[in-house]
C-alpha cells in the first residue's frame, strides 16, 4: 500500500513537472524568437551577415532556448527553496554574529557561481579574471550583509540606497576615466540568473519570520543592495590597480563547412560543463553543510532539490555556450556592420528595438514577474512588469548607441538617471521602489553582457571610439532606466488604488504565496 502510494505521488510530481516544462518553454520560445526575428530580417536587409555567423547565431539561440527552460525549471525546485529555508533558519539561530558570517559567506559563494560576470571578466584584459571577480564577490558578500540586517531590524530601504549612491558618485571622480563604466557594469551583472533566483529567496526565508506588516515589502530589495556592493568595490579596485587598456577584442570564429560548425560549439561545451560545475559546486557543499547542522529536509524534498541543481546545471551549460558561441560575435558583427553605414545613426532605433526585446530573454526577469505578480495578489500583472522593463532597457540601450557614436561620458546619463530614480522614492509606495531597484539588476542579465555589450563594442570599433570609455556601461544603462519606468508604474498604481498597497501584508502570508515556488508544494499539492 505504502509502495503504491509512493507510486501515485512520482506519477503526480512527473504531471506537475511536464506542465511546468511546457509552461517555461512557451515563455523561452515567446523570449528568444522576436531576437532571432530581428537579426534575421537586419541580416537579409540593411545589415548582411556572414552565413557562417548567421548559422552560428541560430544554433545559438535554439541552445539558449533549451537552456532557459532547464534553468527555469531548476530555479524553481532548487535555488528557490533553498534560499527560503536557508534564510527561515537563519534567522531562528536568533544569533546576529551567525548571520552576518553567514549572509557574507553566501554573497561570496553566489557571485564566484554567477555565469555573466565570467562573461565580462573575460572582456576586461586589464585586470585578472579571478581578481576582478573575487573583488566583485566580496562587494557583493558585504552589501548582502547590509541588506539582510536591513530585514532584520526593519530599516527603510530609500535612505540606504541614497547615502550609497552618494558614495558610488564620489568614489567616481577619482577613478580613471577607463574603468569607470566597467565598475559600473559590474554592479548589474552580478545580479543574474545564479544570484536572483536564490538571493529574493534568501529575503522571502528571512522576512517570513516577521509577523509585521511591512516584512512583505522588506522581501524585495536585496537584490538592489547586492547591485550596488559591486560597484562600489571595483570602482576601489580602480583606485589601486593599474586599469588601462582595460579591453579584450572579441574574436569572430570562421567556419568553413558543417563540421567545423559542430566543433566549434562541442569545443567550447567542456569548459562550460566544467566552469558550471566549479560554480554550483560551493552552493551544493554549503547546503549539504547546512542539511547536516540544520533540521533536515524530508527525504522527497531533497530529492526533488538535487534534480533542480541537475536541470539548473544543464540549463546554465547549454545557455551559456548558445550564448557565448552563438550571439556574442553576432552582436559584434551587427553593430560594426550598422554602425558603418551611411546613415549610422540607424544603430539607435534599432538598438531600441532590440533592447526592448531582449529583456524577455533574461532568465531572472521571470522570478522577479511571478514574485511581484504573487505579492500584489495580481494587481501588478506580469505583462505590465514585462512592459516596463521592456521600455526601459529600449530607451537605455539607446542611450548607449548615441553614447557609442556621440563619446559623451556615461556620468552624463547616469548621474541624472540615478537622481530621478532616487527622487522618485519619495512618491512612489515603499513595495514599488524595492521592485523597482531589484529589477535594474535583473534585466542586465546574460543575455546584456552576451549580446548588447558586443553590439555596443562592434559598433564603437566601427567609427573608431574608445571601447573602454564609451562601449562599456550599456550594462550599466540597462541596469538604470527600469529603476524609473518601474517606479512611474508604481505611481500610476498609486493614482488608481489610493494609499492601500496589496503588498502590506504579515509575512507569514508572503511565505504562503511563494509556497507553490517551493519544492514541497511541487511534491504534496
Amino acid at each position: 500500500m505504502k509502495a503504491g502510494l509512493i507510486r501515485k505521488q512520482l506519477s503526480y510530481q512527473n504531471t506537475i513537472i511536464r506542465e511546468k516544462m511546457k509552461e517555461k518553454t512557451k515563455e523561452s520560445v515567446s523570449a528568444v524568437i522576436p531576437i532571432m526575428l530581428i537579426v534575421l530580417l537586419l541580416g537579409f536587409t540593411v545589415a548582411p551577415l556572414s552565413s557562417d555567423i548567421l548559422v552560428e547565431f541560430i544554433i545559438g539561440a535554439v541552445l539558449v532556448i533549451i537552456g532557459m527552460v532547464f534553468f527555469s525549471l531548476g530555479a524553481e525546485l532548487s535555488m528557490t527553496p533553498m534560499g527560503e529555508r536557508v534564510g527561515g533558519s537563519m534567522l531562528r539561530t536568533r544569533k546576529l554574529w551567525a548571520i552576518v558570517a553567514i549572509g557574507f559567506v553566501l554573497g561570496v559563494i553566489i557571485t564566484v557561481s554567477e555565469p555573466d560576470l565570467q562573461v565580462l571578466a573575460g572582456q576586461v584584459a586589464a585586470v585578472p579574471n579571478m581578481v576582478l571577480i573575487m573583488s566583485v564577490a566580496l562587494g557583493v558578500g558585504a552589501f548582502l550583509v547590509i541588506a539582510l540586517l536591513r530585514i532584520l531590524f526593519g530599516i527603510p530601504l530609500a535612505p540606504l540606497l541614497f547615502v550609497f549612491y552618494a558614495a558610488v558618485f564620489v568614489l567616481a571622480m577619482f577613478v580613471p576615466k577607463g574603468f569607470l563604466a566597467v565598475a559600473f557594469d559590474s554592479g548589474g551583472v552580478t545580479t543574474g540568473p545564479m544570484t536572483v533566483p536564490f538571493i529574493m529567496a534568501l529575503g522571502v526565508g528571512i522576512s517570513s519570520i516577521r509577523n509585521d506588516k511591512h516584512a512583505g515589502n522588506d522581501s524585495f530589495g536585496l537584490v538592489s543592495l547586492c547591485s550596488i556592493g559591486p560597484i562600489i568595490a571595483v570602482l576601489i579596485l580602480g583606485m589601486v590597480y593599474n586599469t588601462e587598456g582595460s579591453y579584450s577584442e572579441t574574436s569572430v570564429t570562421q567556419v568553413s563547412n558543417s563540421v567545423e560548425l559542430g566543433r566549434l560549439f562541442l569545443y567550447e561545451i567542456p569548459s562550460y560543463l566544467k566552469e558550471i560545475a566549479v560554480s554550483l559546486l560551493p552552493i551544493v557543499l554549503f547546503f549539504a553543510v547546512f542539511q547536516i547542522v540544520s533540521p533536515k529536509l524530508n527525504r522527497k524534498t531533497l530529492i526533488k532539490i538535487c534534480v533542480g541543481l541537475v536541470y539548473t546545471y544543464i540549463g546554465l551549460v547549454l545557455f551559456l555556450t548558445g550564448a557565448n558561441v552563438g550571439f556574442i560575435p553576432a552582436g559584434n558583427y551587427l553593430g560594426n556592420v550598422l554602425a558603418s553605414l551611411p546613415y549610422k545613426w540607424i544603430i539607435v532605433p534599432i538598438g531600441m528595438v532590440i533592447g526592448y526585446f531582449i529583456v524577455k530573454a533574461e532568465p531572472a526577469v521571470y522570478v522577479l514577474m511571478h514574485q511581484v505578480e504573487e505579492l500584489t495578489s495580481g494587481s501588478i500583472s506580469g505583462k505590465a512588469m514585462q512592459i516596463s522593463l521592456s521600455l526601459g532597457v529600449a530607451v537605455s540601450v539607446g542611450l548607449s548607441m548615441i553614447r557609442v557614436l556621440t563619446g559623451v561620458s556615461i556620468l552624463y546619463f547616469l548621474v541624472p538617471g540615478y537622481g530621478i530614480a532616487l527622487l522618485l522614492t519619495i512618491f512612489v509606495p515603499k513595495i514599488f521602489t524595492a521592485i523597482a531597484f531589484d529589477s535594474g539588476g535583473v534585466a542586465s542579465g546574460p543575455m546584456t553582457a552576451t549580446f548588447l555589450l558586443p553590439l555596443a563594442q562592434g559598433a564603437c570599433l566601427a567609427v573608431g571610439g574608445n571601447i573602454v570609455t564609451d562601449a562599456f556601461g550599456v550594462v550599466a544603462m540597462v541596469a538604470m532606466t527600469p529603476l524609473i519606468t518601474l517606479q512611474i508604474l508604481g505611481l500610476v498604481y498609486r493614482v488608481r488604488n489610493g494609499k492601500t498597497v496589496a503588498s502590506e501584508k504579515p509575512a507569514t502570508a508572503v511565505a504562503d504565496m511563494y509556497a507553490e515556488l517551493s519544492d514541497d508544494a511541487i511534491i504534496e499539492m
